[in-house]
């Protein structure tokens, strides 16, 4: 699948470079297909539909609460007569009581606390709309270096094929002066070297363009066409991203609470003049138990937009995980790039430092001759351990962008 996706990229890659070959596709064009294809776009709707879903929530604080409550007790004395008349049954309160209230109350003024949670909610989302925007807009800074590195690369592999051009027609002639005994083999070995180091340049320049023209078809092409390269991803931050998904599937479930009834017990124990005889006027210990229920409804008039503020929220971190999974695509597509490049240039590393070695070696030969100074002499000793140098250089930067790779896909 990764292969697959690997030749999707690549055959947009050549539409893409054709299209900017024939200057059809302009830097304002790749910016608005850029602004429309970058997951993070989908922020703007997801902040206006939080804005709205909290104000309404806010608004919803005029509208009548309707509570249920009741409790059942039981207490250790009553009020009773202190006298006894003759004939009368007169029958004491019992000491079990039950009781069962419905309330409602309506908010007249709050002080403006709800007109301030409206402010705040529109404050937070201009808020989160301005660094959206800021985000949205650094992306054509990004494009706009794809875009003209590619012009510039364009520019320079002109100038590299003109320079190899030139160092193929100086080869040929050196090799007709060889041939007539007015050169030696030690010029057609500098001639091969340059002829090299062209060609080394220009595999260096060929992916850098490649490299470029992958990351800006992945900017302005359909996103859903380079999803399955998040398949090879093991990043950390992919694991944090399904934490924060279970977090929100347990604040989704943990919202059928909130309109449930409450139950509890209680227990009260108190020593007072008059205690709950209140017709006995002397100090004593009492004690009150029982059991109290609560069932507050105001939770239902919110319940529903709470329930799509959550889903907006998974959706806002559907977007980030997007977010993060481009940008990592960006990153490994140049990394991939990079090491192609290295070990393609590594191909000609041995025989530059092979024609280097002859070089010097006749240089050397020349100084005993007579022939050459020892200031050219060590012009050559010192091209031919430059030529070691890039070969341990080159070496060290596969290495590099290797471990770069591995570290960005966590692999």
């Amino acid at each position: 699948m990764y292969m697959e996706m690997k030749r999707t990229i690549l055959s947009f890659s050549f539409v893409l470079a054709a299209m900017l070959a024939h200057a059809q596709l302009t830097l304002e064009g790749c910016q608005h297909s850029a602004q429309t294809n970058y997951p993070l776009v989908r922020q703007y709707g997801l902040i206006e539909k939080a804005r709205e879903y909290n104000l309404e929530n806010a608004g919803k604080g005029y509208l009548p609460q309707f509570t249920i409550s009741g409790k059942a007790t039981y207490q250790s004395d009553v009020t009773k007569l202190p006298v006894d008349v003759p004939g009368i049954d007169i029958k004491s309160m019992p000491k079990d009581q039950y009781q069962v209230m419905l309330e409602v109350s309506q908010n007249i003024w709050d002080g403006g606390d709800i007109r301030s949670k409206k402010q705040l909610t529109q404050a937070t989302s201009e808020i989160d709309r301005g660094k959206l925007e800021v985000d949205m807009y650094a992306l054509n800074d990004r494009v706009n270096q794809l875009y003209f590195g590619i012009l510039l690369l364009d520019e320079q592999l002109k100038q590299n094929q003109l320079l190899q051009e030139d160092l193929r027609r100086t080869h040929q002639l050196v090799s007709n002066y060889m041939a007539n005994g007015i050169a030696n083999q030690s010029d057609l070995d500098a001639v091969s070297v340059e002829i090299l180091n062209t060609k080394q340049k220009r595999i260096e320049l060929e992916s850098s363009r490649q490299a470029y023209l992958s990351m800006l078809s992945i900017f302005i092409g359909p996103a859903d066409t380079f999803e399955s390269i998040s398949l090879v991803n093991n990043r950390p931050e992919l694991r944090w991203f399904d934490a924060q998904g279970r977090q929100l599937n347990v604040q989704e479930s943990s919202l059928k609470t909130r309109f449930r009834p409450r139950f509890g017990l209680f227990v009260q124990g108190a020593y007072g003049n008059p205690g709950l005889n209140m017709l006995k006027d002397d100090f004593s210990a009492f004690y009150v138990a029982g059991v109290r229920m609560s069932w507050n409804f105001g939770s239902l008039y919110t319940l529903r937009n709470d329930r799509r503020l959550i889903d907006n929220n998974r959706r806002k971190l559907e977007t980030s995980r997007d977010v993060f999974l481009f940008n990592a695509n960006l990153q490994s597509t140049q990394q991939s790039s990079a090491i192609q490049s290295m070990r393609r240039q590594m191909v000609d590393d041995d025989e530059i430092i092979r024609l280097r070695v002859n070089i010097r070696k006749a240089a050397e030969a020349k100084v005993e001759n007579g022939t050459l100074t020892v200031t050219d002499m060590l012009r050559e000793i010192t091209a031919e351990n430059l030529a070691r140098q890039t070969k341990a250089l080159h070496e060290v930067q596969l290495l590099m962008n290797i471990w770069n790779l591995k570290y960005t896909l966590n692999n």
